[in-house]
């Protein structure tokens, strides 16, 4: 082994815990961090609101997210906290169990929290990172579209200075679009001030705290101007207190009624994670190491608990501002964290002035974020069909209730994924003329075939779902074409379940009982070969008529010496 790789080797193995930290530089780290804390402290005060808690719990939540991140996660950028995707599903959640603000529902985010942690820890540890992909990318597109419509809801009110109605969020927009000429003027101007701030700064840098500029400039004309008297609701006295270890007393039935609430939002941090990490890789020279990610952020929520705040979660633009601005280790974090701890032990003061509607400004311009347009776009221009399920998933979202919409979004991934499955059609294969080469059969390409001779293949896994089409298919080749010989090019076949394999089987025996010769090419899959192994594929398939290529087994096998004939 090269000296370099066994030094990495051991590097790597040092650093059980903490791994994130292996590439620390002090002076970087610090300053990436001072700039995170000046991005997160008001986002994560905004987004704390959003769910219904005090503003601390949004910094408690944040430390938490930070420190467990950094203790079992490997990516040297992310950064774990309270996040707005997730918050308006867990509190819409909640809410359905417990008055909003009540002991009881802070009390059921704990207990969520520790739920979440505790399966994404569980998905980290069994290394189960492909769950991130049960959401495509329309349906995260059109989920994403249909939270920022929620924020956007639930914000307005505190932006207009108007009182917030109850009700689906459509009876919402009715009620805020009749009361709207009642809006506070100086509300308004301050929501809509901090929203402007921020567009105009991100547009100029990301690395320009824009969110802690307008929270600034409001809070200092909220007092200057007297404008709390004039109806300009603030955020009052914000408690000094530090995170202490905390559980939830919660009857059984609760905990498993939350179990439901906790899968979406596991799936949707998993999925928000691992986009993360792989879009901010530690070295772009090795993949992202999805499952240890999940490990990070389980036990970032798992002491969100613990610490008596909710459910944190990987945010992308937070990640961004590290990456941009030095940050080599998630020691940028914890620094960002300590900033957050000395805010809460000596500065809570500064925060008593701060205006809702800054926070709801804050929290307007997130959701304009979270809206991807030009995808959205491209997805319209390119594959129609998938635009539509971006606006089934946005509808759920916004029609029914935030955490059902959530879910019946990710079965309308699913479903997604397994009509696409379904839809894989046999293709007949033709030889490229002049050369050895088979290739799929195209009406506008010229190619050639062999008399008694049909090459096939299904360029999908062959499963349950569409393994009696294949059955049928191949039953139709052999009645209209008759061959003496009959290729599976079997090189899209990367698996083959049992319901497959017993229909292989069926296939391999009618064709021997008409006399059909069956040879196997390309069976390149390990897990396809794995699958014709324990299927016992190959007692009904003769192991001398399996080969690497079409053109080997035609050469071996064709009993017509090759007489090729043009396609029609």
């Amino acid at each position: 082994m090269p000296h370099d790789a066994h030094a990495k080797g051991s590097k790597e193995r040092a650093w059980p815990l903490f791994r994130s930290l292996a590439s620390w530089s002090l002076p970087a780290d610090l300053m990436a961090g001072l700039t995170l804390a000046a991005i997160a402290i008001p986002e994560q005060m905004a987004t704390a609101r959003l769910g219904g808690f005090a503003p601390q719990i949004g910094f408690f939540a944040f430390m938490a997210g930070s420190l467990g991140f950094a203790l079992l996660g490997g990516n040297r950028f992310l950064s774990c906290g309270a996040d707005s995707t997730i918050t308006p599903i867990f509190a819409g959640g909640l809410a359905a169990l417990a008055a909003t603000g009540s002991p009881d529902y802070q009390g059921l985010a704990i207990a969520l929290a520790l739920m979440v942690g505790v399966m994404m820890m569980a998905g980290g540890a069994f290394r189960l990172g492909g769950i991130a992909n049960l959401l495509s990318v329309p349906v995260m597109v059109g989920f994403l579209a249909g939270i920022s419509v929620h924020i956007i809801v639930s914000q307005l009110p505190g932006v207009l200075g108007l009182p917030s109605p109850s009700g689906p969020t459509l009876d919402r927009v009715g009620v805020l679009a009749a009361e709207i000429g009642r809006s506070n003027p100086f509300t308004l101007c301050i929501g809509f001030g901090v929203l402007a701030v921020v567009f105009i700064s991100e547009r100029i840098s990301a690395k320009i705290p824009g969110a802690l500029i307008g929270l600034v400039a409001a809070t200092l004309a909220t007092i200057a101007l007297g404008l709390e008297s004039r109806g300009v609701n603030v955020v009052g006295s914000v408690p000094g207190t530090l995170p202490r270890p905390t559980f939830p007393d919660l009857a059984p039935e609760l905990w498993v009624r939350l179990v439901p609430l906790a899968f979406v939002i596991t799936v949707v941090v998993m999925v928000q994670t691992a986009a993360t990490t792989r879009s901010f890789p530690s070295d772009p020279d090795k993949p992202a190491d999805v499952d240890r990610d999940f490990l990070g952020a389980g036990a970032g929520s798992v002491l969100s608990g613990l610490f008596g705040a909710f459910p944190v979660n990987a945010s992308p633009p937070r990640t961004g501002i590290v990456a941009e601005t030095g940050g080599q280790s998630q020691l940028a974090g914890l620094a960002a964290a300590a900033i957050v701890l000395a805010l809460l032990a000596f500065g809570t003061g500064l925060l008593q002035h701060v205006p809702d509607a800054a926070l709801g400004g804050i929290l307007l311009f997130v959701a304009m974020r979270i809206i991807r347009v030009k995808q959205i776009a491209t997805i319209y221009r390119q594959s129609p069909s998938e635009f539509l399920l971006i606006v089934a998933t946005a509808a759920l979202i916004i029609v029914l209730p935030i955490q059902q919409g959530a879910f019946l979004g990710i079965v309308l991934s699913l479903l997604h994924g397994i009509w696409s499955t379904t839809r894989a059609k046999l293709v007949e294969f033709e030889r490229v003329p002049g050369t050895t080469i088979w290739w799929p059969a195209h009406p506008h390409i010229e190619g050639e075939r062999i008399n008694g001779v049909a090459v096939i293949g299904l360029q999908a896994p062959l499963s349950f779902l569409n393994a009696p089409g294949f059955r049928s298919d191949v039953t139709k080749v052999l009645g209209t074409a008759t061959p003496q010989l009959l290729v599976l090019e079997a090189s899209g076949m990367v698996e083959i379940d049992f319901t497959a394999a017993q229909i292989l089987l069926d296939v391999f025996k009618a064709c021997g009982e008409q006399g059909v010769t069956v040879a196997l090419a390309r069976l390149e899959s390990v897990r396809a070969q794995d699958a014709f192994e324990r299927f016992r594929l190959f007692d009904a398939l003769p192991r001398e008529n399996v080969f690497h290529s079409v053109d080997e087994a035609v050469r071996k096998l064709a009993k017509d010496d090759h007489k090729f004939t043009p396609s029609s």
